[in-house]
């Protein structure tokens, strides 16, 4: 029997030519011409993207976001031939639950930063120490720091890494998991296909084999159906893009700084809860740090590959317990219906506020709704 991979210490440490270079090339931006009002019905406008990049280049302390980001213990390991990027943050409670968080696209684990410390230390933060939760955050292959071989069919290999990781590498024989968007998917894999090591899943995001020819669909999963469909005429250009052609956007992506920063900060934008206000959801010093690692990493074209690789197949109905989370900006709304026809809902909760990135628009409600549901599997 072979023995289980060990993971190494890891800390982020950009090197200073490498911030150096970022200045230089946000400095020297050739900005575009007007193709009309410079607002957002036709992308991102340039003021928005000017002002940012140009706090980025003079404002941004990227050194005490990297301190931060540090406090968190980080590990990598290889796991076949991938190089896993993960944060392990013990819990400080009785029994602590483990936990492991995906996150989708645009985002990194940065975007689980806030919600460390009252997961794992709930006393510390007023809430109860029994809690706590033991929280593990890898990030995705080809994401900052997590290296993906360079093969295809990598994609649907994520929920068995995740599932080495937790048990062969960190010890865990069982776990709950919980992730948006892309983090969804894996989560979803998670208690599909690994219901023997999964108690439970959270999911902010609902996906499903069903589609509106089906006859059997009811009023609700028919409105919630059409809508995704016109989301993805009207808003969803990026995934067509990464998921045919990812290379070639690659190429601009990776040169250009400013250009890098446009294509995350739409999104940022239209899938948070701020009415269309950047500044009501993030702060610039927030909305900067997922890009800067990005950019360290050299990573951006390596973040496209779970919309060009192979998707598998279908997956199953989910039977582990499954709280669905619903954020009022991350659109469109899933349908009850809907979730029920492929998971185990044990909880649906329609949440005030808050949009795509949850965990750090809105870390209190997230947090609480955490707590809440994962309960059940304590």
């Amino acid at each position: 029997m072979s023995a289980s991979p060990r993971p190494e210490p890891f800390r982020i440490d950009v090197p200073d030519a490498t911030l150096v270079d970022l200045r230089r090339r946000l400095a020297a931006t050739r900005w575009p011409e007007s193709t009309g009002p410079d607002d957002w019905a036709g992308g991102v406008p340039v003021a928005e993207v000017r002002a940012l990049a140009d706090y980025w280049r003079d404002g941004f302390d990227w050194r005490a976001q990297e301190r931060r980001l540090n406090e968190l213990p980080q590990f990598r390991v290889r796991i076949d031939d991938y190089d896993l990027h993960f944060v392990h943050v013990r819990g400080r409670g009785p029994d602590p639950l483990p936990l492991i968080l995906t996150n989708g696209w645009p985002s990194s684990i940065h975007e689980y930063a806030r919600v460390v410390g009252p997961l794992t230390d709930p006393a510390a933060h007023g809430g109860d120490e029994a809690d706590a939760f033991d929280v593990v955050i890898p990030a995705l292959p080809g994401y900052p720091f997590s290296r993906a071989p360079d093969r295809v069919g990598t994609w649907p290999e994520v929920p068995g890494l995740w599932r080495r990781l937790m048990t062969d590498v960190l010890g865990y024989p069982r776990f709950v998991a919980s992730g948006g968007d892309l983090g969804a998917m894996v989560t979803a894999a998670l208690g599909a296909l690994h219901a023997d090591v999964v108690d439970a899943i959270q999911l902010m995001a609902v996906f499903g084999s069903t589609t509106l020819d089906d006859p059997s669909l009811s009023a609700d999963e028919r409105r919630f159906l059409a809508e995704r469909v016109e989301w993805a005429r009207t808003e969803g250009a990026y995934a067509h893009q990464q998921g045919t052609k990812p290379r070639t956007l690659a190429f601009g992506l990776s040169d250009s700084p400013a250009g890098m920063l446009a294509w995350i900060v739409e999104k940022y934008r239209a899938w948070s809860d701020g009415g269309g206000v950047l500044a009501r959801s993030f702060t610039p010093d927030q909305l900067l740090v997922t890009p800067t690692l990005y950019w360290a990493a050299n990573s951006i074209g390596a973040s496209f590959r779970p919309y060009a690789d192979a998707a598998g197949p279908a997956l199953p109905y989910v039977e582990v317990p499954v709280g669905v989370t619903v954020y009022p900006g991350d659109r469109p709304l899933p349908a009850r219906a809907y979730a029920d026809r492929h998971f185990n809902v044990q909880r649906w909760t329609a949440m005030p506020r808050g949009g795509h990135f949850a965990a750090l628009e809105v870390p209190d409600l997230w947090v609480a709704e955490t707590r809440a549901f994962f309960a059940r599997a304590r």
